[in-house]
């Protein structure tokens, strides 16, 4: 990895994974209302994030069973492919960068960046789901970079609609409120996997701790040829994106509020820059490839 954060390796991990974007062609207002269309009403007052406190579920979920079975939920999506009533999986996020003022302000995560630069992500997810992050450089293997087993006892999970950001701007030490890019150019290639159920034959929670715990040359995890196959393989699936002309606006202060609280955002808040959303709603699996071009 060539993007340095000021603090934790941690933090480190989590944004490399989190917060690179490729330039998409953008699609159209239709997908950006599907997407919006699954938050709250505006002036609701939001669901807290459980995720924080305790897990969703007292029961853990399988997590070898075969994701293609997961259920679907919530209002059938315009230009999806599949029964009424199920949610296409979609991911929407917004990269922040630092500005001369020290605020967060929105930037094209097309862009290249520079040595200096400091920037940190917001990702918000459609659905409840599990989240994770696989760094390749170059034609290197791939590396599960989140979940980390010394954050949150390796839990992934996700809720829709409530903003994850990375690294969190409400940190104590504003040097952990950004990442900064160090002094050595290159591209980074991430995985981002968002999924209904969890990945097959991939250490989540108790098992990723357990295997990490017991010895640390174990982790970050390296996915077998067939689990890393699987991903490839539903990374062809088809996909709608939506790019918004935000760039330049700073971060809202109800943005602020849902990521600081935990609460999901309502549809009075600022859409994310980038929204993207399978076409299929039978689709399991979102996997985006991100580029973090770095010169």
């Amino acid at each position: 990895m060539r993007l340095r954060v000021i603090g934790s390796l941690a933090l480190t991990v989590i944004f490399l994974g989190l917060g690179i974007v490729l330039a998409q062609d953008p699609g159209d207002e239709e997908l950006r209302g599907a997407f919006l269309s699954s938050r709250e009403p505006s002036g609701a007052t939001g669901k807290s994030n459980s995720r924080r406190r305790t897990r969703r579920s007292s029961t853990p979920k399988n997590t070898n069973s075969n994701a293609a079975n997961a259920n679907t939920k919530g209002a059938g999506n315009a230009n999806t492919k599949g029964s009424p009533g199920e949610t296409a999986l979609g991911l929407g996020y917004t990269l922040f960068l630092r500005d001369s003022n020290g605020d967060a302000v929105r930037v094209d995560p097309s862009e290249e960046f520079h040595t200096g630069e400091r920037v940190r992500i917001s990702l918000e997810p459609n659905v409840d789901g599990y989240l994770y992050v696989f760094h390749k450089e170059g034609d290197g293997e791939p590396r599960m970079i989140f979940p980390d087993w010394r954050l949150s006892s390796g839990e992934n999970e996700i809720e829709a609609h409530v903003p994850y950001e990375v690294p969190s701007g409400f940190e104590k030490d504003e040097r952990l409120r950004w990442f900064a890019f160090d002094a050595n150019p290159a591209t980074e290639h991430l995985y981002i996997v968002i999924t209904r159920e969890p990945l097959p034959s991939v250490p989540a929670a108790g098992a990723l701790v357990a295997l990490c715990a017991a010895n640390k040359a174990n982790c970050p995890w390296r996915p077998s040829t067939e689990a890393w196959a699987r991903v490839q393989e539903a990374q062809k699936a088809e996909v709608q994106v939506f790019a918004e002309n935000s760039f330049g606006q700073p971060q809202s202060d109800k943005e602020k509020v849902a990521t600081t609280r935990g609460l999901g955002l309502d549809q009075s808040a600022p859409a994310p820059s980038v929204i993207r959303m399978n076409a299929s709603t039978k689709a399991p699996v979102l996997v985006t490839l991100l580029d973090l071009v770095h010169k």
